[in-house]
């Protein structure tokens, strides 16, 4: 009587697993990284968004001022694909003027050459005027 059975051999088994595994583990990193860029990538851009505009309601200065600093602020970051579509205005927010910085950036949602998702963020601040 020999000490093996039959049918109860597993060698090589956990090389399936391990492949097995790595067929849902690897896309569910992936897909925790693109969200994470694509967090930063907006983060950063709201950030800036707020910068230009607290720049640009400044005494003596204007929008044009606001969109140069929110460009200088997210290119300092980012690649200047993500700070081409920045505007500057202002509005009256309940009576009073604001300085009002949008952004418009396409990150891509799908690795780096797959579909894009646009997004826009917006900063605000009140403009100072002289007493």
């Amino acid at each position: 009587m020999s000490g093996r059975r039959r049918g109860s051999d597993d060698r090589g088994s956990a090389v399936v697993d391990f492949v097995l595994v790595l067929l849902v583990v690897v896309p569910l990193f992936l897909g925790i990284l693109q969200l994470a860029l694509t967090l930063f990538v907006r983060n950063t851009l709201a950030s800036a968004a707020s910068d230009g505009a607290r720049y640009g309601a400044a005494l003596g200065r204007g929008p044009g001022d606001a969109v140069a600093r929110t460009r200088e602020q997210a290119t300092s970051v980012l690649p200047g694909r993500y700070a081409q579509d920045v505007t500057a205005a202002v509005e009256d927010v309940d009576g009073v003027p604001t300085v009002v910085v949008s952004v418009r950036a396409e990150v891509p949602a799908l690795g780096l050459g797959g579909p894009s998702v646009t997004f826009e963020v917006s900063g605000h601040a009140v403009q100072e005027s002289a007493p």
